[in-house]
């Protein structure tokens, strides 16, 4: 095993005194070929081009020596220091940070990032890194090669949204270009790059700017609650958007930041914008326009960004992103077939009769799905008097693929 391993983050400042002291001491170097070619580096020592980090790692733990990694920015924001020190390598890590390159873009930028999302995209994640932008305002991008700029906006399509694209940070052939999302994928990037992602509501009409208190997204922004009164929405709820429904269905679907939703059938857009609020994508699909305006609204008085599209299901889904969960408001069993088509890992509706969701159940069942069915009823009282207001019965349908197909 190495007798000692330092890793040293660049960011393309001087390399202070401790990273300069541990080059000098190395019999190993790993690192990119332009730390590689740093003059500290001994030219006695080893030199391993870094690609794999945990092909690097077995060599360094059988090398017998001195060993020191180089990294770009802060190797312990998701950089090399988590595989290093994975037991398997056994390995004892000292780190010399740097500035991270999410901070320099930012600094570049003359931005705060303390609200900002940070996401990694991979080309096995590069999927949910999108969802990430299209539901949060400020989302910086790690990239990676075919996950970069060009592909980030053309995922993006129909969502406008602004780049800052800063490559090789640090480097002297540094350069920060600002586009808008649709115009990503005209230019050839250098990596590594850096795509700070800007656009939508900054937050919920009324919200002020107290300072935050917590990274990324505000979780307590907004009114309390997973699902709101239908005063939150002027009182315009259909039949089936009930608070105790969305409540059981947006339970069973589970959105969370990363997710795509799609809303079928959105009404008074409360489940779509519950879903938003709870960090997830949303693409809520009506064919009354009304609906459309109405969620509309209701996004934009709750700070959510949310993707409205106009016309009617199941052939307007054809040309949409691939969605994790769906909650189909409107259409039936029809709609819920094409749904299933997709292969979603979760999808919820609702019957008004037995009849109905034995009919959805089936088809379910036969996509693969696995079929919970729960009858709802609530029953609203008038505390004054403590008599009945409003009694709403629904039949709850939730299909789930289970592990048969995880989350993409």
């Amino acid at each position: 095993m190495a007798d000692r391993v330092t890793v040293i983050g660049w960011d393309g400042s001087p390399l202070t005194a401790a990273a300069r002291a541990a080059l000098g001491a190395a019999t190993l170097v790993a690192g990119a070929a332009h730390h590689l070619a740093l003059t500290e580096v001994p030219r006695t020592a080893e030199r391993i081009r870094l690609g794999s980090v945990a092909l690097a790692a077995r060599r360094i733990a059988a090398h017998r020596g001195t060993a020191v990694v180089l990294a770009d920015g802060d190797p312990g924001f998701f950089g090399v220091v988590r595989t290093l020190r994975a037991p398997e390598f056994g390995l004892e890590v000292e780190v010399v940070p740097a500035v991270s390159s999410v901070a320099a873009a930012f600094a570049r930028a003359g931005m705060p990032w303390d609200d900002a999302q940070v996401v990694v995209a991979h080309r096995r994640t590069l999927r949910r890194a999108v969802n990430v932008c299209r539901a949060h305002p400020k989302v910086a991008v790690l990239t990676s090669p075919g996950a970069g700029p060009a592909e980030l906006g053309l995922l993006l399509d129909g969502i406008h949204r602004t780049f800052v694209i800063c490559e090789e940070l640090g480097t002297g052939r540094e350069q920060v270009t600002v586009v808008t999302s649709d115009k990503a994928a005209d230019h050839t990037w250098r990596d590594p790059n850096v795509v700070i992602v800007i656009g939508g509501p900054a937050g919920p009409v009324g919200a002020g700017d107290g300072g935050g208190w917590i990274a990324g997204r505000d979780p307590g922004v907004g009114p309390r609650g997973w699902t709101l009164p239908a005063e939150a929405y002027e009182g315009r709820l259909g039949e089936g958007e009930t608070e105790t429904l969305r409540a059981a269905q947006l339970a069973r679907l589970g959105p969370r930041v990363g997710d795509l939703v799609w809303d079928i059938g959105c009404g008074s857009g409360a489940f779509a914008t519950e879903a938003a609020r709870a960090g997830a994508a949303v693409i809520a699909v009506d064919r009354d326009p009304g609906a459309c305006a109405r969620t509309e609204a209701a996004a934009r008085r709750f700070g959510v960004q949310l993707q409205i599209v106009h016309g009617t299901a199941p052939h307007v889904l054809e040309n949409l992103p691939e969605p994790d969960v769906v909650r189909v408001g409107g259409g039936g069993a029809a709609v819920v077939s094409a749904v299933a088509d997709r292969r979603p890992q979760r999808i919820v509706t609702h019957a008004a009769t037995r009849d109905a969701a034995e009919l959805v159940g089936r088809d379910l069942t036969e996509h693969g799905y696995a079929v919970e069915c729960a009858l709802l009823q609530s029953m609203e009282l008038d505390t004054r008097a403590w008599t009945e207001k409003k009694r709403s019965v629904a039949f709850l349908l939730a299909g789930d693929l289970g592990r048969r197909d995880a989350p993409r």
